[in-house]
Parts: structure tokens; sequence; C-alpha cells
């Protein structure tokens, strides 16, 4: 036990309980009393996002907010959930990388490819170094448990699409970091009813979320104070997601825990898949939209789901309200479902993604 637990015991409340508290708290300061440096540096330095092919905004806007969500995770999880860096030795490690990348792309615009590889050695120190990766597909697709190379390799091929995809839904004011929220906060509370082993998973969640908040009060300002996630944000937060995503498919792999508690949901995998649903299904959506056309399914274009509801007229909260409403309904959707076949499960997802991201076209035609 550290010594922050040993003075926090003083309280006559449960310690967990206090760790979700002041880790929440603390993270949300962090990212609240920063970014309005990050804000006076950065256009000061002129080290501002312009518009391009694929923005939905008409002028510079400060985009290293990533930075402080970096920093508030960090702080907040390194103290109150210490227990993850010392089961998973190349966590942070990874998340240091991905600032790095992160930060500098933000400022100088790197190459994709330099931003893959990147992408790919934080994957594999995570797969391989610290053994996050998915070992069971629960008979999706006839398949159960995966041998070790192809866990590895599809575990890395997992991040990598998802740290992507997540970038991709982070086009309007508002939509990555409040997805985001209601992710972190599913994972998180499926984590808490899984018992006192995940819960430092749980007070990881609960850090991300209040970061989240705390910048999502300047995503969302007026011009004034207005501030991007950037590619920082996005990575290590699509990062963290996928972490926490295959953290939980692992949990219900039909085993016994050192409490002796058994866990088994078959539908497990696809829960995960319905969580994530939005990235997931808008990727796909406009690289099947970009094949169609004739063009490289990595050229930027405005065939985004957000992108669509702009061009109806929806503001970017109307926009990004719509769409967590819709997702929100795959979500309940597929829990009460959850014991269904996880092939007809994941079947009933996937399409109803793929409604939600073609009902912006019916409407367009009847305009």
């Amino acid at each position: 036990m550290g010594k922050i637990d040993l003075l926090l015991q003083n309280f006559n409340v449960p310690l967990f309980y206090i760790k979700i508290v002041i880790s929440f708290l603390l993270s949300l300061f962090i990212t609240y009393s920063s970014i309005p440096t990050i804000i006076k540096i950065s256009r000061r330095k002129n080290l501002m996002d312009e518009p391009g092919q694929r923005s939905s905004h008409e002028r510079k806007i400060p985009n290293l907010g990533g930075v402080a969500l970096f920093f508030a995770i960090s702080v907040s999880a390194s103290i109150f959930a210490y227990q993850l860096f010392d089961g998973y030795k190349f966590l942070f490690a990874s998340l240091v990388i991905l600032l790095y990348i992160g930060v500098m792309d933000d400022i100088v615009i790197m190459r994709a490819y330099k931003k893959l590889v990147a992408q790919i050695i934080v994957s594999i120190l995570l797969v391989v170094g610290s053994d996050v990766r998915i070992r069971s597909l629960f008979g999706l697709f006839g398949i159960n448990e995966l041998n070790y190379f192809l866990s590895i390799v599809f575990s890395v091929i997992t991040f990598i699409i998802l740290i992507n995809a997540f970038n991709l839904i982070d086009g309007i004011d508002g939509l990555a970091g409040s997805y985001g929220v209601i992710c972190f906060a599913l994972f998180g509370i499926s984590y808490y009813r899984l018992g006192e082993y995940n819960y430092p998973l749980v007070i990881l969640s609960t850090s991300i979320i209040g970061a989240i908040l705390g910048f999502l009060y300047f995503n969302l300002s007026d011009k004034s104070k207005k501030i991007f996630m950037g590619d920082t944000g996005s990575m290590v937060l699509g990062f963290l997601l996928t972490f926490t995503a295959i953290c939980f498919i692992d949990i219900f792999i039909a085993k016994r825990s050192a409490e002796g508690v058994y866990y088994h949901l078959k539908s497990a995998p696809v829960i995960a898949v319905a969580i994530l649903i939005l990235p997931i299904v808008d990727t796909m959506n406009v690289i099947i939209i970009r094949l169609a056309n004739k063009k490289s399914p990595f050229e930027a274009d405005k065939n985004h789901i957000h992108h669509k509801l702009l061009k109806l007229g929806l503001t970017h909260k109307k926009a990004t309200i719509s769409i967590l409403c819709y997702y929100l309904l795959i979500i309940a959707i597929t829990y009460s479902l959850r014991h269904l076949g996880p092939n007809l499960l994941l079947l009933i997802v996937v399409a109803l993604g793929f409604i939600g991201a073609y009902i912006p076209n019916l409407l367009m035609k009847k305009k």
C-alpha cells in the first residue's frame, strides 16, 4: 500500500471512493487551469490549426489541448491508480511516445508513415511488453481462443485502427471529447460492477473523464477561449480507449479470479464494439465511399457523419448531440440483447451503426 493510501485511510469513507472523487477533481483542475496558458503560448508562437480540406472551422484555432489532457491523466492516474503502471510496465512509456508524436504533428505536421510507425511501436510495446491483447473472440465467426502470434497481430492492428478511427471523429466541437466521456464512463461502470480487482481501471476512467470535461469547457466555448485537442489528444484518448476495451474483453474470458469469482459473457467483444461503434462505423463508411469514388482511402474529405449533419444546417453542438443520442441508443440495444449469440448481435450492432451513418444521406436527398 502506498503512502497516499495510508494518508487517505484517515477519512471515514472507503478508500476507493475517496480516490474516485479526488482523481476526478484533480484531472479536472489540471486541465482547466493549464489550458489558458497553452492557448496564450499557442497564439504567441502561432501554434495554431489552420482550416483545411477536412476542417469544419474557418479561422486559426490553438490545437494543443491534448497536452493538457495528457498532463492531467498522467498525474492523476499515476497517483491514484499506480497499480496500473506497476502491472502494465509499458503503459506510461507508450503514452509519452504518443505525446511526442502528437505534439510534433500538431506543430509541424508529420508524414503519415512516421505516425503509423510510432503507433505500431507503442502498440507492440503494450501488447507484447505488457501482455495487453485480445486472447479470444468468444465464438465470433466460429473463433474462440487465438494462438499467441495471431493474438499479438490482431491486437496491434486493433490498436492502430482505433487510434486513427478516434482521430477521424474529432472533426467538430465537442464530438470526440463527449464521446470519450461516454465510452470511459461505460467502461468504468462495468469495471466497478466486476469487483475490486478492477478498481484501478475505474480510477483511470474517472481521471480521464475529469480531464476531458475540463477540456470540453474550452472546446465548446466562444472564439477567445476555444482550443482543439489536436492529434495529441485524439491519439492519447484513442490509445487509452483501446487499452480499456481490451482489458474489458479479457475480464470475461472464462476463468476464476484470485477472489474465486467466475466471469464469462460471450457477447463481451460485441459490447466493446458497440461502445466504440461510432469511430468504427464512421471510418469504415468513409473508406467505402472513397474506394467507390476511386480515391485513396487515406485522402481527406468531408464524408464523415458529422460533416453531413453540418451540411443539413445543424450547428456543431446540435450535430454532436444528434450523433451521441443515436449511438447511445445502439449501446442500449446491444446491452439489452447481450444474451443473444455473438454473431447475430454483432450483425445487429454493425447494421444499426451503418443505418446511422446513412440517415444524413437520406435527409439530404429529401431537402
